[in-house]
């Protein structure tokens, strides 16, 4: 298994942040890297997200769980690994902690892992930065 996590604080509710987390058509404004997002069906367990990310092949991700408002998890499966993100708010007093936590499991994630999870999640911090920053306003 390969795994990272980024996180940041906030002082936006949880509420805040899981609205713009199941407004998939809309994470392209807080989310630079994407070109366009779409989900099929309710932001639920069993739905389907496609990530047209610029200049890249489309990504897609199965929903995996959701919670409203505290996390979900999407998931997306190829080469012999699954990469798994889970998206939580967590309480911390007055503020709220915002994680993203990626893990790259099965037969080859000890070899694909280290090559492909950086590259994954490069762009968590200026993601997360740009989330919460929407949710504040």
């Amino acid at each position: 298994m390969w795994s990272t996590e980024h996180s940041v604080e906030t002082t936006a509710s949880p509420e805040a942040i899981w609205r713009l987390w199941s407004d998939v058509s809309r994470w392209p404004e807080w989310n630079g890297d994407l070109e366009r997002a779409e989900l099929s069906g309710p932001f639920a367990a069993g739905s389907r997200i496609t990530m047209f990310p610029h200049d890249q092949d489309p990504i897609e991700l199965r929903i995996a769980e959701a919670v409203e408002p505290k996390r979900f998890v999407d998931e997306a499966e190829f080469g012999g690994v699954v990469v798994r993100t889970i998206h939580r708010v967590e309480a911390q007093g007055d503020r709220n902690r915002v994680v993203y936590f990626l893990e790259i499991t099965g037969s080859e994630a000890d070899s694909l892992g280290p090559q492909i999870g950086p590259d994954i999640s490069s762009d968590f911090p200026e993601v997360l930065a740009a989330l919460v920053e929407r949710a504040e306003s």
